[in-house]
């Protein structure tokens, strides 16, 4: 730990709670302005449709659900 965050925390422990939410509000707010979390677009799922072909796999969904299943169950009588 550096010597100077050292000397804020032995400053922050004589400060009221109160003092010490307010504190922790403005680091926050001060966080929020020095990095862009606020300017990143947020993806919506519609916003993939159709962005995947379809099939992904080249397989049928139904024939991919009956094959695993079955190889599920080849595994576990295997292991057992």
């Amino acid at each position: 730990m550096s010597p100077l965050l050292e000397q804020v925390l032995q400053q922050i422990e004589q400060l009221t709670p109160e003092e010490r939410l307010e504190l922790i509000r403005q680091v926050a707010e001060g966080l929020k302005k020095s990095t862009s979390i606020d300017e990143q677009p947020k993806t919506r799922w519609s916003d993939l449709k159709g962005l995947a072909p379809y099939p992904m796999t080249g397989e049928d969904a139904q024939a991919w659900v009956s094959r695993t299943r079955r190889e599920a169950d080849e595994h576990r009588e295997r292991v057992q």
